[in-house]
């Protein structure tokens, strides 16, 4: 999937703030903040939604989870975030490369816009 954004800058091909990239996963700033801490973490492995998810990517989805609790404490909201998946269109999903939404520094309503 060359065109996807999300997979070019888990390649190096376009401009993004990252802040933590291993094998598995990549986290970025979001480049449309809806809160003062705002990062994206997508798995390195396209993946367009939550309904392409396999099996074998189990060990791949702890991660993204394991690696925003990291990106928390770094950012020193871990006392309080908000984690996101959107899936689909109707829901506001608009890059189709599977993320979560870490937000954090700033109170929360419920439920949800």
């Amino acid at each position: 999937m060359n065109e996807c954004i999300f997979c070019r800058i888990v390649r190096g091909e376009a401009p993004a703030r990252i802040v933590y990239q291993d094998e598995a996963v990549t986290a970025f700033h979001d480049l449309n903040p809806q809160a003062p801490v705002h990062v994206l973490i997508v798995p390195n492995r396209h993946i367009s939604g939550v309904a392409q998810v396999e099996p074998e990517d189990e060990p791949m989805l702890g991660r993204l989870f394991t690696v925003a609790r990291r990106v928390a404490e770094e950012m020193g909201v871990d006392r309080g975030y908000r984690l996101v998946v959107n899936n689909g269109r109707p829901a506001g999903q608009s890059v189709f490369h599977l993320h979560l939404h870490l937000l954090g520094g700033r109170p929360f309503q419920w439920p949800p816009g």
